[in-house]
């Protein structure tokens, strides 16, 4: 009997279905990877076969079996029993799945006393063993820290732990490395494989991340708008797409070997950074997140900045726009330098959710830089900020709209829009694809290059995704603990790597290609052991 059984699924929430017929099997130690983009249908699948719509007003149809259990049909006390016991899931966000209160150990305990009745002490130790087992350093002593006390990839791993700690059957990862750099990306797909290796669970991952799946199963399922586009062995789906959308939705993945036509940038330098030094904290817990660094940004040009998360990208790019202010050293704008926020550098920040108002309709939000200028007149500011919407792919009418009303993709456009409304020469963007599917990114990444092109914009990229870097940067500069450790035209840096760290990040890069995939893995394996 197959592990998973879904036939004809369909999930309708009021007059929206969003999943449309579906119908897939994965059997026991097997790995399944649902693609597809935002708005597909994947994490509704995946809630699914926990039953973690019950109650909520959805309606489903067809028929789901996990483990045995017949999911429809199930009591509350059976999806009790299937749900961590059976099958478990790991959620894309691990800050908003575990308590902040409590100790990691502790939460992890709790989950394996509720399936097992064990005691206190047996379900302490335990939570111990599956952290020790996930590869958090320490264990005893970490299990005792609360979830802000690690970082994301760490908590990724608890979170992985906690659906290991009572031998599920199944686990279920929904987009779970989609806010992790590189490096950690390629270590939870590792620790992924292995773990399926030695315990012969099933996995089910849910991703839109075309590399990730490559990396990570055996069958893909292709979905969109609820439905099922094309299903195969990983290896023939990627490589040999039978499906029109499949082969766009490969075309739309940024490659780490690409080659970028260049940008008509010129010598003229717009923004230079001297010695730029950030330190938080005092005393003997004062660190430098940003320590000695120095660049410059021509008109017209790209900048990537890379590195992992703790690197100091974000930092830098914050000084650079004014919104911190460095501890030592200096920007200069045209040669002048500048202290403070400066209209003719705006940023683009990662999260398009929290830095714009919910409160406010985005077209006020983009009025803001005018305003700021002095600028009085309410028919023009109401003008200007109808063209920059037009200007980045929206409508005019959607002046009046809130930002919950828009998807991510959308909600970026406004966040660039805004950017635009200062007149900038220079724009900071800060991750500003990290969290959209790949369609949405190569679009996201076309308007900006089209808005570079038009305006004579310099851009600075701050990203952890070295593919989408290389797919927009003329130079490149690689950042490690706060300082840059190589920096150069992004071919020569790309095609000819000096520094370790900069060939350890390339490496860490998912491969379409599953077989090089599994190489890599090997790679590293071999790596983490010697």
């Amino acid at each position: 009997m197959s592990l998973v059984q879904v036939t004809d699924l369909t999930v309708e929430f009021g007059d929206l279905r969003a999943v449309d017929g579906l119908s897939f099997t994965l059997e026991r130690g097997a790995a399944l990877a649902l693609v597809g983009e935002s708005g597909s249908g994947k994490s509704t699948v995946a809630s699914a076969l926990l039953g973690l719509h019950h109650g909520t007003g959805a309606r489903l149809g067809g028929s789901i079996e996990v483990a045995g259990t017949d999911v429809q049909a199930a009591s509350d006390g059976e999806l009790r029993k299937l749900r961590g016991a059976k099958a478990a899931m790991v959620f894309q966000d691990p800050l908003s799945s575990l308590d902040p209160y409590y100790a990691i150990g502790d939460q992890i305990a709790e989950v394996y006393r509720v399936h097992t009745r064990a005691s206190r002490r047996t379900a302490r130790a335990r939570a111990v063993e599956v952290l020790d087992r996930v590869g958090i350093p320490d264990a005893p002593r970490r299990s005792r820290s609360r979830p802000h006390e690690f970082s994301g990839g760490m908590r990724q791993r608890a979170l992985i732990a906690m659906a290991l700690a009572c031998e599920p059957e199944l686990l279920i990862a929904d987009e779970p490395t989609t806010a992790l750099d590189v490096t950690v990306q390629a270590q939870i797909l590792d620790l992924l494989h292995t773990l399926r290796e030695e315990t012969g669970m099933g996995l089910l991952l849910v991703t839109h991340d075309v590399g990730v799946a490559a990396e990570s199963v055996d069958q893909v399922l292709v979905m969109r708008h609820g439905r099922m586009v094309e299903q195969g062995p990983v290896a023939a789906v990627l490589g040999a797409p039978a499906e029109p959308y499949t082969r766009e939705l490969l075309s739309a993945v940024p490659r780490v070997d690409a080659v970028r036509a260049p940008s008509r940038a010129s010598e003229e330098v717009v923004l230079e950074a001297t010695g730029l030094r950030r330190e938080f904290g005092r005393g003997k817990r004062a660190f430098a997140a940003v320590d000695d660094v120095t660049l410059t940004v021509h008109r017209g040009e790209t900048l990537g900045v890379v590195g992992e998360s703790g690197s100091g990208k974000t930092t830098l790019g914050r000084m650079l726009v004014g919104l911190l202010e460095p501890t030592a050293g200096e920007v200069r704008y045209d040669g002048h330098a500048r202290v403070g926020v400066n209209p003719a550098v705006q940023m683009v920040f990662q999260d398009p959710v929290s830095s714009l108002n919910p409160r406010r309709s985005v077209g006020e939000s983009i009025a803001d830089p005018l305003r700021a200028r002095g600028e009085r007149d309410e028919g023009r500011i109401r003008g200007r900020v109808i063209e920059l919407l037009e200007r980045v792919g929206l409508e005019g009418a959607h002046y009046q709209r809130y930002p919950h009303e828009f998807s991510g993709g959308q909600r970026q456009r406004v966040g660039i829009a805004r950017a635009l409304a200062a007149d900038p020469r220079v724009i900071v963007c800060d991750e500003p694809v990290s969290a959209l599917d790949v369609t949405t990114q190569a679009q996201v990444v076309a308007l900006l290059g089209e808005l570079q092109r038009e305006l004579g914009l310099a851009l600075v990229f701050v990203a952890h995704d070295l593919a989408v870097v290389r797919q927009v940067s003329d130079r490149v500069a690689v950042m490690r603990r706060g300082r840059i450790v190589e920096t150069g035209p992004a071919d020569e840096v790309y095609d000819n790597p000096r520094d370790p760290y900069t060939r350890q990040l390339l490496a860490a890069v998912p491969a379409l290609d599953p077989e090089a995939a599994a190489r890599r893995r090997a790679a590293r394996r071999e790596l983490a052991s010697a």
